[in-house]
């Protein structure tokens, strides 16, 4: 049974505009192939749906996000404010994009993870959990940002990094290559992890500091030196 109607004729974008059986108007879609008439999933306000992109199950795009390509918002997620969800991406979960936020490539948003702010997920990154990218964090590439993460301001997760537990890279931070932040650990400023370094057990990585090569920083040991980057094992010995 259809839950909604296509009305009037399409605009310059060639969309329509829904209408459910109530009346109630919602936003634009380019043909039924973009909203499902299963569930209580909705396209809302001024919100735009087209290409291939799906809305289905119960969720909700609302304000003037544009979800496009091949992308599919599923589960109970929401797109909100001037979000974008596009490529091949997925929005599923209970997970929340909003704000100016662009999920896009063959990216994933899964949970309960919100992306907010500028924030920018692409590529093949997945952000999952509970984990939040804010501001103008971008993870990118192979990243993955996991359990109760938080990546914000303007720090940058690529390649096949992996942040998760209840870590925090933020300000200027970027983590690369094979690194791996964890536990309740924080790398912030203009700190870079990189190769296959480890960051765990509430470790501070902060100013200028570059840890690097088979590093393991743990415990609560800082490490915020603006000289050439650590490439030693440095974790206090009662661990």
């Amino acid at each position: 049974m259809k839950k909604y109607e296509l009305i009037g004729s399409p605009n310059s974008d060639g969309l329509r505009r829904v209408r459910n059986l109530d009346g109630k108007m919602g936003g634009w879609i380019e043909s039924e192939a973009n909203l499902s008439h299963e569930g209580s999933s909705w396209v809302a306000d001024n919100a735009k749906v087209s290409g291939f992109a799906q809305v289905s199950g119960d969720a909700q795009v609302s304000g003037f996000a544009q979800v496009s390509g091949n992308s599919w918002v599923f589960g109970k997620a929401q797109v909100s404010g001037f979000a974008q969800v596009s490529g091949n991406s997925w929005v599923f979960g209970k997970a929340k994009v909003s704000d100016n936020a662009k999920v896009s490539g063959d990216a994933k948003v899964s949970g309960d993870a919100k992306v907010s702010g500028f924030a920018q997920v692409s590529d093949d990154a997945w952000v999952s959990d509970n984990a939040k990218v804010s501001g103008d964090a971008w993870v990118s590439y192979n990243a993955k940002v996991s359990d109760d993460a938080w990546v914000s301001d303007s720090a940058q997760v690529s390649d096949d990094a992996q942040v998760s537990g209840n870590s925090w890279v933020f300000g200027k931070a970027k983590v690369s290559g094979d690194a791996q932040v964890s536990g309740f650990a924080q790398v912030s400023d203009n700190a870079q992890v990189y190769g296959k370094a480890v960051i765990s057990y509430e470790a501070r990585v902060s100013g200028n500091a570059k840890v690097s090569g088979d590093s393991w920083v743990s415990g609560k040991l800082p490490v915020t030196s603006n000289q050439p980057a650590v490439s030693t094992v440095l974790n206090p010995s009662n661990l």
